[in-house]
């Protein structure tokens, strides 16, 4: 059946989105799904997003039929506004920020370890499941809509942050497979999104507003998680192209890191009026502080907001208590908490490092988003031709609703560049909630019909870790090389042999194959050899341990094999290990399934 939509799907760290658009129209009319959830117990309303938390029902809710949807009942939780009111309840039930857990390479995605630290009576999920979850209920609230054309049969753009390696990138490709997306569904950078979501708004007065030699920094705060992204505008016989430049590391600090800053600051306020919050209380203020936090950073927003905590127990009067939050209390905080004056040289403050630390989501120990742009940028300085500076900011993410936050990263960026260098915001993009799943169904239909693409190719560069050679010393493993098998910016259906010596392949017994990537080495080429692995400059994916086996019946365990990289037209980056002594050669891909086993190919 030939696809009648182009579904853009955003699966966000806090709200997950729908957009669609008719293939058949010109100019796209981009759409947005009001998605069924439950508001409350046996309570079902439309919202247009979808919150991205999880609730384990317990046994009686679960079997009373109270989490019933209009596409099927019987089921022990719940995805959405429901659970999201639930995390300020029952917390220890509650699924939060899954997508941060599928991107953290130091835990097994595949394991039951959500709600983290909730006792032994809740049922856990892995992170994997829980994006599989808040999937399948976009993808059956489509189909509930739209049964003569089922999601699985549309073309289907998925994004995921520009900071997302490989693995992580094959993780959400996997949970989207298991929900009932389509095999050939399209990955597309969040930022890339906002962008395309821009260029849609904008149609061709877009030329008016950039020229080539100008670079964009897309500044996409949401949630949970900060992204940074520098996109080139060239020119190429003479039409106007853009090109994907730089993409930072996965940022765990947003809009939650401020609602919880603010939550402690009225947390004194109550403790100024004799009341103190007991754990309970304290999560529910967390969660209250999210709307306050907008009331109070909006364009005309009032002198004071009132909070307001349901109380627990017969010490508290009225069932509730409740203070007024001014405003100038607020925008203190948070400004000059999450985006205080720096300098360009200035570098995120380091975690203390303790000998024991529990075992969590990696949040960033310094939460100042301008500390952490400027060492963005910093990194990519000379990462291309002048400008280094941008001289243009697209602002994404829930946080940038408030004017207020956008003026002062302006402010802050126009003392890096001096006098006559401000950059100036690009206008047209408000939709700040819903742009990425617009951009990304904007970007399908043009994949469909032409127009303005980003060219973009590998966001990282790739690299296996070769053993070195040498005599063996007792106690200490042989030191590892790093060879770049992917160049930053390698397009998708692109392949290429990697220049190296022969590498000797261990076949017919366990093995571990390591790889790493880097988002601030764009300039290494393949075949590069890195003669040490610089922690700062290279992350570690995930590892994959497997036997590759012998294509014959030889019993072979050590064969000379030269590498040639793959990205095919999905963005799946496959790794061949190419026999030069025969025409064998054994296919490696970024995964971290369990079971893993490297698929050998005559």
């Amino acid at each position: 059946m030939t696809a009648k939509y182009v579904l853009g799907i955003d699966l966000g760290t806090t709200n997950s989105v729908l957009a669609y658009a008719a293939l058949d129209a010109k100019p796209p009319q981009v759409e947005l799904l009001a998605v069924p959830q439950l508001a409350a117990a046996g309570t079902v309303e439309d919202r247009l997003s979808l919150p991205s938390f999880l609730y384990v029902a317990p046994e009686h809710e679960a079997s009373s039929g109270a989490l019933s949807l209009p596409w099927g009942g019987g089921r022990r939780f719940a995805v959405g506004e429901y659970a999201r009111r639930q995390g300020a309840e029952l917390p220890q039930r509650t699924v939060a920020a899954a997508k941060s857990w599928l991107c953290y390479s130091r835990v097994d995605r595949r394991q039951p370890l959500l709600p983290y630290g909730a006792p032994a009576d809740v049922e856990k999920i892995s992170p994997l499941t829980a994006s599989q979850r808040y999937l399948e209920h976009l993808v059956a609230a489509w189909n509930a809509r739209f049964p003569e054309t089922p999601a699985a049969q549309q073309l289907v753009v998925l994004t995921v942050p520009a900071s997302f390696d490989a693995a992580a990138r094959e993780l959400t490709r996997e949970a989207a497979l298991a929900a009932g997306l389509p095999v050939d569904l399209v990955l597309l950078e969040e930022p890339q999104a906002a962008v395309y979501s821009w260029l849609a708004a904008r149609g061709d007065a877009w030329r008016k507003d950039l020229k080539a030699g100008d670079r964009l920094l897309v500044c996409d705060v949401g949630g949970g998680t900060t992204d940074l992204t520098l996109v080139d505008v060239a020119e190429d016989h003479g039409e106007l192209e853009l090109r994907r430049l730089a993409v930072g590391d996965h940022l765990l600090v947003g809009g939650d890191n401020m609602d919880l800053a603010l939550a402690h600051g009225v947390a004194e306020l109550f403790a100024a009026q004799g009341v103190k919050l007991n754990a309970w209380q304290s999560v529910s203020l967390w969660h209250a502080c999210r709307d306050a936090k907008e009331a109070l950073l909006a364009a005309d927003a009032p002198a004071t907001h009132r909070v307001s905590v349901l109380g627990r127990g017969s010490k508290v009067i009225g069932g509730t208590v409740s203070v007024d939050v001014p405003r100038d209390l607020a925008v203190d905080l948070l400004t000059s908490g999450f985006f205080p004056p720096c300098s360009l040289d200035d570098k995120p403050q380091r975690r203390r490092q303790s000998g024991f630390q529990e075992l969590g989501l990696p949040f960033e120990a310094d939460p100042a988003i301008t500390r952490h742009l400027a060492a963005f940028l910093s990194a990519h300085a000379g990462a291309a031709s002048e400008p280094a500076a941008p001289t243009h900011v697209l602002f994404n993410g829930g946080v940038f609703k408030a004017d207020a936050l956008r003026s002062l990263v302006l402010k802050t960026l126009a003392g890096w560049a001096g006098a006559g260098r401000a950059p100036s915001e690009l206008p047209g993009l408000r939709d700040l909630d819903f742009a990425v799943a617009r951009g990304a169904a904007y970007y399908g239909w043009i994949k469909q019909h032409g127009g303005m693409r980003i060219r973009g190719g590998a966001a990282r560069s790739y690299y296996v870790g070769i053993e070195t050679a040498g005599l063996a010393i007792p106690g200490a493993p042989r030191p590892l090389r790093a060879l770049c098998v992917v160049p930053f910016g390698m397009e998708e259906g692109t392949s290429l042999d990697v220049p190296s010596g022969e590498i000797g392949l261990v076949l017919g017994e366990p093995a571990a194959f390591r790889f790493f990537s880097s988002a601030v080495r764009p300039e290494d080429r393949a075949g590069d050899v890195l003669p040490e692995i610089d922690e700062v400059e290279l992350a570690e994916t995930d590892s994959l341990e497997t036997i590759l086996q012998p294509a014959g019946d030889e019993a072979e365990t050590y064969v000379p094999v030269k590498f040639h990289s793959r990205i095919t037209e999905l963005g799946v980056f496959e790794l061949w290990c190419v026999s030069t002594a025969s025409d064998q050669r054994w296919k490696l891909e970024f995964s971290i399934r369990q079971d893993a086993e490297g698929e050998a190919e005559a």
